[in-house]
């Protein structure tokens, strides 16, 4: 599962309600929230973010926050 997936769990998403807000088809979600080679567009976390009403500067944070710079 992916960051992604984790967090719409964690959050009980219904991504059928997702989908439907944001024009993002179901298997789009689907492989979003499964694939971990698929890519998250900006675009697409920022949608997600405002149909389940949160703050997308935060998911961004929640999803990705574990990266680090390479010294």
């Amino acid at each position: 599962m992916t960051p992604l997936g984790l967090y719409l769990t964690k959050k009980s998403v219904n991504k059928a309600m997702v989908s439907k807000r944001t024009g993002i088809s179901q298997s789009r979600l689907s492989q979003l929230s499964i694939n971990e080679s698929t890519k998250l567009r900006a675009d697409e976390l920022y949608l997600i973010a405002l149909a389940i009403d949160m703050d997308p500067g935060e998911m961004f944070k929640e999803i990705y926050g574990n990266l680090s710079l390479l010294n």
